[in-house]
């Protein structure tokens, strides 16, 4: 099951792809990781689709990255008496903490004293991903009074957002604490934290998943580009989650803000997802309009190591349709000459390290000699991540002894993740990756191969290591 390109694909499990056959058949289609959105579905669900994941992953025989969506902080007015109402430009709307009286056309519950805490005389709140804008006239600890800026339909449970403002929130609702034990339970190889604002946010989930997952801090809060760097450091990964960060800022900003995560991903060798909308109109129609698959070309010639399908594979009429046409639009854009001097282009220096230079130096001697792969024999996936910062214009196979870490790579750029047996020297390593190479179908008896690693074996963040061998 060797994919012939270097961008994976993050593909969402729901009602339209729940069974056996309906994930085998998105992970024949192109699919490298599975998505699997707590803010629906029970438990019960879950669990049978991640046992789903991991026999095809024995049958298939390539390891197969499994990504739980954490709900996070959703903040949502309360319900109306009488159903939706109609809110008037320029009309006056109250929000405040009583949830035991039902809302009118003059106020409705906002049952989160976070927010009021917040507020200021001017701040502005969206309603209905945006649809409905409201400005703050007069506010306490427990309401606001709001004036009407932009009006429309509100019903009940409307989402909100307050772009501009660092909320007093956790990342995580006790809701995510028990949903967070369980997929831990379940050995989730990704965990996906909404709404990040802060690096502590990623700090405290990381106490709490103590390594036995790779974090994902989901940037879609304003408040959170302002510590890009700070975030990036902390994460094992980033999602550029465009729909809500497109709600809370002007649209025109979103192409230049996802530009500016990925190249701060790039630059400190995490793996970088964007996400949301990509292909929307596939969710009713069989192929994708053209802004879309520029869309996802965007993303592939941004070096992005994965791009995501939501709604197009978890509740679509089109889900493996969906993930073919991601697949050919990664192919064919990473067969255009301009993708590599593209990904070139937006190279950053390494750091002054011996990991980095590794790497540097694998890029530079595989442009030399020609090879047809790299090998980053690796235990906790970090040789085959540096390698895969720099870019090499060949496949990177991250041979590595632990199950968890080949599926953590299935999400890298251009690692073909491979499971192998625990190494003792050098020489055995070195045998080892030339088999594996030719077993894998990436290169031919006699070629050459670089391959990078850390000594001592089996011991994290170690990357020292850069041998050319031949494959045997």
């Amino acid at each position: 099951m060797r994919r012939f390109r270097n961008a994976k694909i993050v593909a969402t499990l729901g009602p339209a792809s729940t069974s056996h056959e309906a994930i085998d058949a998105l992970f024949q289609a192109g699919a490298d990781v599975f998505r699997l959105n707590f803010s629906h579905g029970a438990h019960e669900d879950h669990k049978q689709r991640i046992e789903s994941i991991r026999r095809i992953e024995q049958e298939r025989c390539r390891p197969i990255g499994v990504l739980v969506d954490l709900q996070g902080p959703k903040l949502r007015v309360g319900a109306f008496a009488d159903g939706p109402v109609q809110l008037a430009t320029q009309a006056r709307f109250r929000l405040d903490l009583d949830n035991e009286t039902r809302g009118s056309a003059t106020r409705v519950s906002l049952p989160h004293p976070e927010i009021f805490s917040a507020l200021e005389t001017g701040t502005e709140l969206l309603l209905d991903d945006g649809k409905i804008r409201l400005r703050v006239d007069r506010c306490g600890p427990d309401f606001a009074e709001t004036t009407v800026m932009n009006g429309g339909t509100l019903s009940d449970r409307k989402g909100v957002n307050v772009p501009g403002v660092v909320l007093p929130l956790s990342a995580m609702t006790e809701k995510d604490r028990r949903d967070l034990d369980f997929a831990l339970t379940l050995g989730v190889d990704w965990i996906a934290l909404s709404f990040v604002q802060r690096p502590e946010d990623i700090r405290d989930i990381k106490t709490i998943v103590q390594g036995r997952a790779g974090i994902v801090a989901k940037l879609e809060k304003p408040a959170a580009i302002h510590s890009l760097p700070a975030i990036v450091e902390q994460a094992d990964a980033v999602m550029v989650a465009r729909g809500d960060l497109g709600v809370e800022m002007p649209a025109e900003q979103v192409p230049s803000l996802q530009k500016q995560i990925v190249r701060a991903c790039r630059k400190a060798g995490k793996p970088v997802i964007v996400a949301t909308q990509m292909l929307e109109s596939m969710i009713a129609s069989p192929v994708p309009t053209r802004a879309e698959a520029s869309d996802v070309a965007t993303a592939v010639y941004d070096g992005a190591d994965a791009v995501m399908l939501s709604a197009e594979s978890a509740s679509g009429r089109f889900p493996v349709e969906a993930v073919k046409v991601m697949d050919g639009i990664i192919s064919r854009t990473e067969s255009d000459p301009f993708y590599h001097d593209a990904i070139q282009a937006s190279h950053t220096p390494p750091r002054a390290e011996a990991a980095d230079a590794i790497g540097y130096a694998v890029r530079h001697v595989v442009g030399l000699l020609q090879v047809p792969a790299t090998v980053a024999y690796t235990s906790s996936g970090y040789s085959a991540l540096r390698m895969a910062r720099e870019r090499p214009e060949v496949p990177i196979l991250g041979m590595t002894p632990r199950i968890a870490t080949a599926r953590r790579l299935a999400l890298a750029w251009g690692v073909h993740a491979v499971l192998c047996h625990e190494v003792v020297d050098v020489l055995e390593m070195t045998e080892l990756a030339g088999r594996t190479v030719l077993k894998e179908g990436f290169g031919d008896p006699g070629q050459s191969i670089v391959i990078s690693a850390g000594l001592p074996f089996a011991v994290a963040g170690t990357t020292n290591l850069m041998r050319i061998a031949q494959i045997p």
